[in-house]
């Protein structure tokens, strides 16, 4: 899976300003696979120009078209790309840091509607309805990008906060997800990896997503798991590849992919070492059932 934070952070080509850990870009999509998967260790907020692009995670999916917004949480999903107009995108890559400093500016000082009645830690991604504010800052951000020079850090930090405070104004699920980063510390480690436990990630890239060292990552998972990232993650994708196959109509190829498998003989031989049996025969088991 490819880095995407990396690579809008690094890549030198895009129309981009960088803020400590926060990025923000004017993005044309390079990439010219029909299907991909990425992973971000920032949540980040995309709000398309033009073309059009489905993002899917574990919890459902979403398909923008120009002058839509989608929230998206630190985490992996797979997009899958249209071709018939060039994707064009405003991105936001929001560090947890720059979170947490907007929200307890005005914590107290400003009346925030939060959202208690849904589990903010649960979702993966969230459409941001469209507003007036927001269309108007991301117009003032497009003079931004397509100027000759770049706004200076003060300007470019009161830009960025202005955003987060529009997103708590308009979005109560969104404020009470800030609310949540903001009395925390480093990234639950267990919703982490419920959430992204099916996507083929590297231990590494496990612990960039929730900002710890790969020793420190290890250490706390086997804290937490009692048992190595490597066996849970193993027994974990069996056991929802288990579940796709009594509850859906995926042929085995495809659920083992949703599993986060490559490879369907690696996927076969890892099914029946945990379950008894294989997944063809699991299959026809349920199906007699």
């Amino acid at each position: 899976m490819l880095n995407f934070y990396k690579i809008v952070k690094e890549n030198l080509s895009f129309n981009r300003f960088e803020y400590r850990e926060t990025v923000c870009l004017e993005y044309t999509c390079p990439i010219d696979a029909e299907q991909v998967g990425i992973f971000s260790r920032n949540d980040y907020l995309v709000y398309v120009l033009s073309g059009k692009k489905t993002y899917k995670t574990v919890n459902g999916e979403w398909t923008l078209a120009p002058g839509q917004m989608l929230y998206l949480k630190k985490g992996a999903e797979i997009i899958h790309q249209y071709f018939d107009d060039e994707y064009c995108m405003l991105g936001f890559f929001l560090s947890d840091e720059l979170i947490r400093e907007t929200y307890e500016e005005i914590r107290g000082k400003a009346p925030l509607k939060l959202n208690t009645t849904v589990d903010t830690l649960d979702f993966t991604a969230a459409e941001v309805q469209p507003s007036n504010f927001l269309e108007a800052f991301f117009h003032s951000m497009l003079n931004y990008f397509r100027g000759k020079d770049r706004p200076p850090d003060h300007i470019l930090v009161l830009k960025l906060k202005e955003l987060l405070i529009t997103l708590m104004n308009c979005d109560p699920v969104l404020t009470a997800y800030f609310n949540s980063i903001t009395d925390t510390g480093k990234p639950s480690l267990p919703q982490i990896m419920e959430k992204n436990f099916c996507f083929n990630l590297r231990l590494e890239d496990y612990a960039d997503l929730t900002h710890r060292s790969l020793s420190s990552f290890k250490r706390d998972f086997r804290e937490h798991y009692k048992e190595s990232p490597g066996k849970w993650l193993l027994k974990r994708r069996v056991h929802y590849a288990a579940h796709l196959i009594a509850n859906s109509s995926m042929i085995l190829t495809q659920v083992a992919f949703e599993s986060g498998f490559e490879d369907l003989s690696h996927f076969s031989r890892a099914f029946k070492n945990i379950m008894g049996t294989s997944p063809s025969d699991y299959k026809k088991s349920i199906v007699r059932a």
